[in-house]
């Protein structure tokens, strides 16, 4: 076991193809793991090392998030390597929901970007300190002080140089470390070789400049620091440490520059992660006390206490389902019992594992701040596992809703049996991908987080499990939502013999801006008891979940109680919502209803010479350009179109522009679509209707 101090826990995170896997893969080499460097798009058919999926070598993306570990001057750091395309987000979240620090990759010309964006705040919301990494330097056109800008302006980061580079493009040759005030160059083979000098005459009143940047940003951090910031002395010890300090306070961000693919940054990144980023005992894990109403309380990254460990990850692997375990308090050994406090069920531990992408190695024992893997356990993502008297949860993660579904259709029986399976281990893996078998049109209906993540599943299906498929048209998740306030007087009676049933309940119901929907209690004077209001807040959320203008789920709506009646032999709790879900029928037309589409994000980037042309098919699909960014050889466009017109739009795109153009496309917000494309969904759900 390693010292918890000499432990790290990190994520490598980015907007797609800014280089992250190759990152990973130059890590693996300079730490031992591999001895030969393989291209995420390798001419000689292998692909990059994390990227251990079939699918992932031919497309040249992560789909998959993959764990490693590697040692680095007597330091173990677990790795994990997370897709950086939008449709993959739930990977995202279930690796930095059990990470302790990360690596944030941005393009030297790309530089901020949309998933950028969107990891930030992912980061944000489990509190990750983090580093910032400025690759593909070697890159014409790279601008890091652009990109430095961006981070400040459009991520809002205390960001600040620790490295700056050596020329940029083709001339890009090494970066000045700025705490030792050295220019750092790469030669040789593969630029292995380093060579420490003093920094160039020309560029050392820049390097000045900045490190009087760095030095004041680290010391008001570090009163020692500060004293010697004022007396204009440095000393390297004492400025490590207020960096460190400062970046696990989330108080700064260490922005180093380099190039993965020419091997120029990845060394000094490394050494950048033992100096700045936390040790799983720097790190405040929060969990939940389960037998004191999930009161939060702070867990210590303790050996000598009873196990805490959450499930992150699950696979299926020949063995059985792999489960990947984060330990955060106690010790996990080969042999012993551990019991799932979701479902109750002891689990003796048969076969305890270390990840390196698809290679496993048997460990004897897992301690807290371990990441590892175990065989034979049934069970969720999420679930946790402890032992003794320790009976807390670790939190549970955000799940986005899925925006896009696709009809399935099995061409025989071997394939329909072989598809079930698969959607059962598809939808255990995959918070955001569902299925479910519609009665209606008796199809077996798939959604997720977009086009290439559906398209990603039935692949996996076709290949996997021998699934011979049909595939419907795209079916986009609308929503429905109130366009007036409509004032509701409900009265719930039966009497057939016995005793009755007896409810009335009145109040309004009225539309929200941007809000989820709520419900309001404002009965006074007990016209109706406490105890029959909670079946009427139920009965409300379980009307929303089925519109009666097309069967979409209502959002953006809310229901205020402020007056009833009850009976009090004939009321009950099953009245009271029989009496509330009818009311919210009986009222909904007159609350004139309207269908809301999702809006998607998006950012094309495309030479100069086809802008017009990308700007006008914006147009044509209903788009809304919200800015754009124009430098020497690229204009980047950022714009709001419906998920509806997105089908298709990258074949089109990449025509206008001769296959230059990169698309990158997140879900946004549900917005109220144009009365003439309403009528027609409605038109094509009617027709649709009388054929099944």
């Amino acid at each position: 076991m390693s010292e918890l101090k000499q432990i790290r826990n990190i994520g490598i995170s980015a907007h797609i193809d800014s280089g992250k896997t190759t990152l990973t893969e130059r890590i693996l080499f300079y730490t031992g793991r591999i001895h030969k460097i393989h291209e995420v798009r390798g001419k000689d058919g292998v692909g990059a090392t994390m990227d251990s999926m079939e699918l992932e070598k031919e497309r040249g993306i992560t789909i998959s998030s993959a764990a490693t570990n590697v040692s680095w001057k007597g330091y173990e750091i677990n790795i994990i390597d997370t897709p950086g395309h939008v449709d993959f987000t739930i990977e995202v979240e279930n690796a930095l929901r059990v990470l302790d620090g990360a690596v944030l990759v941005l393009c030297s010309v790309g530089g901020v970007q949309s998933q950028t964006i969107t990891v930030e705040r992912q980061m944000n919301r489990y509190k990750i300190p983090h580093l910032c990494f400025i690759n593909k330097m070697d890159r014409s056109g790279a601008d890091p002080y652009k990109v430095m800008s961006q981070l400040h302006s459009k991520l809002g980061k205390n960001a600040v140089f620790t490295h700056l580079p050596i020329g940029s493009g083709e001339k890009f040759v090494g970066i000045i470390d700025l705490v030792l005030m050295k220019a750092v160059y790469y030669q040789g083979h593969n630029n292995e070789e380093i060579i420490i000098k003093e920094i160039p005459a020309e560029l050392l009143d820049e390097a000045k400049k900045y490190q009087e940047i760095l030095m004041e940003t680290a010391s008001m951090f570090c009163d020692t620091l500060m004293e010697s910031y004022l007396e204009g002395t440095v000393d390297e010890a004492i400025l490590r440490d207020a960096i460190r300090k400062a970046t696990i306070a989330r108080q700064m961000v260490p922005v180093i520059v380099g190039s993965a693919y020419k091997n120029i940054g990845a060394r000094v990144l490394l050494d950048a992660v033992l100096q700045y980023l936390p040790a799983p005992d720097d790190v405040t894990n929060i969990a939940y006390d389960v037998d004191h109403h999930d009161r939060e309380i702070e867990i210590e990254s303790r050996r000598d206490r009873d196990v805490v460990a959450m499930a992150f990850k699950l696979e299926n692997q020949q063995y059985g389902q792999l489960t990947y375990l984060r330990v955060y308090q106690g010790v996990i050994k080969k042999g012993m019992d551990l019991t799932n406090l979701v479902t109750g069920k002891k689990y003796k531990i048969g076969r305890l594992v270390k990840m390196h992408a698809s290679v496993m190695e048997d460990i004897e024992v897992a301690a807290a701040g371990d990441i590892a893997g175990f065989f034979g356990i049934d069970c969720s993502l999420g679930d946790t596992f402890i032992t003794g008297s320790a009976h807390f949860s670790m939190k549970h993660m955000y799940v986005p809703e899925p925006i896009i579904s696709l009809a399935v259709i099995p061409k025989d029986k071997k394939s329909y049996d072989n598809m079930g399976k698969a959607l059962n281990r598809f939808c255990k893996e995959d918070p955001t991908f569902k299925s479910y078998f519609d009665e209606e049109s008796s199809e077996t209906i798939i959604s997720g987080m977009g086009e290439l993540h559906l398209d990603v599943y039935i692949e996996r299906m076709k290949r996997e499990y021998k699934c011979d498929l049909e595939i419907g048209q795209p079916q986009v998740a609308y929503r429905e939502s109130f366009s007036q306030e409509v004032a509701f007087d409900y009265t719930h009676k039966k009497q057939s013999g016995g005793r009755g049933q007896y409810a009335r309940v009145a109040g309004y119901f009225r539309p929200l801006d941007d809000e989820d929907s709520r419900f309001v209690d404002k009965i006074v004077g007990g016209t109706i008891p406490s105890n029959f209001i909670p079946p009427c807040e139920k009965g409300f959320f379980a009307s929303l979940e089925k519109g009666a203008l097309a069967g979409f789920p209502v959002v953006q709506v809310e229901m205020v109680l402020t007056d009833g009646a009850f009976h009090a032999v004939d009321s009950s709790q099953l009245t009271f919502e029989i009496a509330t879900k009818a009311a919210f029928r009986e009222y909904y037309h007159k609350a004139k209803p309207y269908l809301m589409e999702p809006i998607m994000k998006v950012e094309i980037e495309t030479p100069n010479e086809y802008r017009g042309n990308v700007m006008g098919s914006i147009n044509q699909r209903r788009g809304i350009i919200i800015d754009n960014d124009i430098d020497e050889q690229f204009t980047r466009i950022m714009a709001d179109i419906p998920l509806s017109e997105i089908f298709g739009y990258i074949t089109q795109l990449r025509s206008l522009t001769q296959g230059k153009a990169e698309l990158s496309v997140q879900f946004h917000a549900y917005k109220k679509m144009p009365k003439s494309i309403e009528e027609k969904v409605l038109d094509d759900l009617r027709r649709k209707e009388k054929k099944a």
